[in-house]
């Protein structure tokens, strides 16, 4: 008899047990399908190029659906209010397009000459971004030294005319691909636009022509748009433009891919937020046309050679103008910007610049 309660106690608490263990187990199932699920979804996001939207504690993070609000001024929407994972809200100005205009702490000049011709400022700088979503900034980073003379120099400027983009970077010349690299991850937090472009401070636009320029490309996915170009790598030291990193691009003579010339490029929004997400793992070459090229070389990018983007000084763009094909850019190719800027661009502007109705009825 004692054998006979002790099998069915035994065999109560088998079942018991068992029961108990399939339930506990379809608990922790649930729980790790949702945990692999949610981290599935996370990593699905990070693969596509146009699903990152502006963070605050980085360059971006995953776009969310949400409730967005905005207000209306004049043609462009002011802000968009984005919720983030982190229950943060980012803000960013609507734009068609942000230029960035790459200018050094000894460039004063070069600024005042471009102020003068072809850069829009005070009110009407102001009536541009609001009524047609074109902004433009001197972008400039900061000085090794903490509030060395320099910097100070750049925030009277900057409190006097209220035009640049002031970037987390530390001046240098040979920094100038990790300064672009800031330049994007910086104009994508700050502005929700179609296009960013990227000009030198000695180059003359027409901002009208490269605006109605971008426009035909609007519809279009990860367009990288400048005046393509392929240079041969300069393996030997002590050469202006020289390749430290000559080896990875083949045997000696070789020359670099396709891609645009550093004076002026611009790239979709898609390809800017591509930068401001993988920023970190970026390489950085010597040269800065290089490297956003080589950024692109293995994605599916349109690259777009537009030779309008790179006219000559008079009289090759005074030729184009007088017979209606305006110039969206134009410098000295022997210079890499218009030789003698500062005097000089005044008679571009005046030679080849576009007609006031032009930037006025652009976009329109």
């Amino acid at each position: 008899m004692k054998n006979k309660h002790r099998e069915k106690v035994s065999l109560k608490w088998i079942v018991i047990l068992c029961a108990s263990s399939f339930v506990l187990g379809m608990l922790c199932s649930k729980r790790m399908l949702a945990s692999q699920r949610a981290r599935d979804q996370i990593l699905h996001r990070g693969r596509h190029l146009g699903d990152f939207e502006a963070n605050s504690d980085d360059c971006i993070t995953n776009k969310l659906p949400s409730n967005k609000k905005s207000q209306k001024i004049g043609n462009y929407e002011n802000t968009t209010a984005i919720p983030t994972y982190n229950d943060d809200i980012v803000t960013r100005k609507k734009a068609f397009m942000v230029v960035g205009v790459n200018t050094a702490f000894s460039s004063r000049k070069r600024r005042d000459s471009i102020r003068e011709t072809w850069m829009p400022t005070g009110k009407s700088r102001l009536q541009l971004e609001q009524e047609k979503g074109i902004v433009v900034r001197f972008m400039i980073g900061h000085s090794a030294i903490s509030n060395s003379i320099l910097d100070r120099a750049i925030d009277s400027e900057d409190a006097l005319h209220k035009d640049f983009l002031r970037l987390d970077h530390v001046e240098g010349y040979h920094e100038l691909s990790a300064k672009t690299k800031s330049f994007f991850c910086t104009a994508v937090k700050t502005w929700d636009a179609d296009f960013y472009v990227k000009v030198d401070d000695d180059v003359h636009v027409n901002l009208g022509t490269l605006a109605a320029t971008l426009a035909r490309h609007r519809n279009k996915p990860r367009v990288y748009i400048g005046c393509m170009k392929s240079g041969p790598v300069l393996y030997q030291k002590n050469v202006k433009y020289h390749e430290p990193e000559y080896w990875k691009f083949g045997e000696e003579g070789n020359k670099y891919f396709r891609h645009a010339t550093g004076q002026i490029y611009a790239i979709s929004k898609d390809l800017a937020k591509y930068i401001s997400i993988n920023h970190p793992i970026l390489h950085k070459y010597a040269n800065e046309d290089v490297t956003l090229g080589a950024w692109f070389i293995g994605l599916e990018v349109m690259h777009i050679d537009d030779r309008n983007m790179c006219c000559g000084t008079p009289p090759d763009c005074e030729w184009k103008a007088q017979a209606g094909n305006i110039c969206v850019a134009t410098f000295d190719w022997s210079c890499s910007g218009i030789c003698n800027s500062v005097e000089r661009i005044k008679i571009v502007h005046v030679k080849c610049g576009e007609d006031v109705t032009t930037l006025k009825n652009a976009l329109l």
